[in-house]
């Protein structure tokens, strides 16, 4: 209790240390002021101001001229004005057990196993992975591949995505009140499903965009895209001044289940689920007042250089010709490796002095003393972030971060419980777990958030923002229903009986 007492009195001392040195030393100044008299300030006049106008005149001009240079050319602030998270009908809600059923009814459909699929051995690998997932009874799956039989088809998948994407938006354009004719950029990103046109012309097409929209579609950036288009967005909003800038993030399930006997590449079918989220962003100044947040960082990693990223996550083909996604063991170690990288480059921007020379001191302390100092500083990024949105991947990414930038349970709740309610659901489930930060009522106004993606590549993108008031839920919240309900108590290890496909069903 001690330590923690000495680290809060270091942390509070050298955080304040400008101002614990400038108000004594404007006191002193203003004391040593007030017993100047007229003729004191006649001498200072005529002995030093009088001959140096030369110097003097040039400074301040130079100083007025630096100032209006600067507020001229620095970036006009991003501000999100609003979100929507897509929120599937109740009808394709996907208990495991129903899960498990499509996963049957999909392989007994492959035209290649004649009809029959008695093999049971993948059901029960299934089974462990969804048992053991973090998911719950209540995700979503896609309207498609609830039908007996399944409807794997392009048809079906763009029938899912547009579902998605239309849904989202008009919840959003709704609660904005904002006329779709005044975005001047869009951006969409899908990492699995891009069809012809594509799904940000399907966007033009269906809320009539203007001609001039600035248009983007990006395609398998895996489920860091989100920030990565939100990055795009800010750039582009820097260039492009007094507009709106309209961010879809989504991902197809229907076209991209694995109907194999590759266990690689069935852990995806377990993960994934239906969602998708529409974020519009401004750099209006006059809209400052009714957004939620200011973008305040974006911070991009890629270590795609190196094979063994490149390769950790990568779509292709099994030995039976079937399409889906491995992910290779080195996944972990992989992952790990670039959020340190991410994270050695967001944490000078946000961390507090007093954890820039914690990390500065045990730095050079292990490279003169490599044998007595094992490892280096971890910073305490909770003195400066509020709020964690760690992407919903899996179980096992959510623990490893936590692990790693040494969070409490309550740090990484938003994550776990929509990896609960809404499986991993991409690009977007960084602004699901936003969506239920919100819900409990936690966002103050000067709070920080900190979204943190994953992607294949590999990526890890991040992105930080501040909230300007104190945040309430949005109208049509996709946990408006369910947010007393969390969180939930997971038991990875508990058996659930309702999950077991019986052998032979028909």
């Amino acid at each position: 209790m001690t330590s923690v007492n000495v680290k809060l009195l270091y942390h509070y001392v050298i955080t304040n240390l400008f101002n614990l040195c400038f108000f004594p030393l404007t006191a002193i100044v203003a004391g040593k002021a007030s017993r100047l008299t007229i003729d004191d300030l006649h001498h200072l006049y005529y002995s030093y101001l009088q001959h140096n106008l030369i110097t003097i005149a040039p400074l301040f001009a130079f100083t007025v001229f630096g100032s209006v240079l600067y507020i001229v050319t620095r970036p006009k602030p991003v501000y999100l004005v609003e979100y929507s998270c897509y929120l599937p009908p109740t009808h394709c809600r996907s208990s495991i057990s129903k899960v498990m059923d499509i996963f049957y009814q999909v392989r007994k459909a492959d035209p290649s196993r004649n009809g029959t699929c008695d093999d049971s051995s993948w059901l029960e690998f299934l089974r462990k992975i969804q048992e053991r997932s973090g998911l719950g009874d209540e995700t979503h799956g896609p309207e498609g591949l609830l039908q007996v039989p399944p409807l794997k088809t392009f048809a079906a998948a763009r029938e899912e995505t547009e579902q998605v994407i239309i849904g989202a938006l008009e919840n959003l354009f709704k609660n904005t009140k904002v006329n779709p004719k005044e975005i001047g950029i869009l951006v969409v990103n899908s990492s699995m499903f891009n069809p012809t046109p594509s799904l940000s012309a399907m966007v033009v097409n269906t809320f009539k965009l203007r001609s001039n929209v600035r248009s983007f579609n990006l395609g398998g950036m895996g489920c860091s895209a989100g920030v990565i288009a939100i990055d795009l967005a800010k750039d582009l909003l820097h260039v492009h001044k007094n507009t709106y800038a309209l961010v879809v993030s989504t991902e197809n399930i229907t076209y991209n289940i694995y109907a194999g006997d590759n266990k690689s590449m069935m852990v995806s079918n377990c993960l994934f689920r239906v969602g998708g989220a529409a974020i519009l962003l401004s750099n209006k100044p006059r809209d400052r007042r009714r957004s939620k947040y200011e973008l305040v960082h974006t911070v991009r990693t890629h270590t795609g250089a190196d094979d063994k990223s490149f390769r950790c996550v990568q779509q292709g083909d099994d030995e039976s010709g079937k399409t889906g996604v491995s992910l290779s063991k080195d996944i972990t170690d992989v992952a790990g490796r670039t959020v340190k990288k991410n994270i050695a480059t967001l944490g000078p921007l946000i961390l507090p002095l007093s954890e820039k020379l914690l990390f500065f001191v045990t730095f050079i302390a292990k490279k003169l003393f490599k044998d007595k100092v094992k490892h280096y500083y971890v910073p305490d990024f909770k003195l400066a972030i509020d709020h964690f949105c760690i992407h919903a991947g899996g179980r096992a990414v959510i623990d490893v971060l936590e692990k790693n930038l040494a969070l409490a349970p309550i740090d990484v709740e938003a994550s776990r419980s929509t990896l609960h309610r809404f499986g991993n659901t991409s690009s977007s489930s960084i602004w699901y777990e936003l969506a239920y930060i919100e819900a409990k009522g936690r966002m103050k106004k000067g709070n920080k958030v900190w979204q943190i993606a994953l992607g294949s590549g590999f990526k890890c993108n991040s992105a930080v923002w501040v909230a300007l008031s104190n945040v309430k839920a949005s109208t049509n919240s996709p946990w408006e229903h369910c947010i007393d309900r969390y969180p939930v108590q997971i038991d990875s290890d508990s058996a659930k009986s309702e999950t077991r496909v019986q052998n032979g069903r028909s």
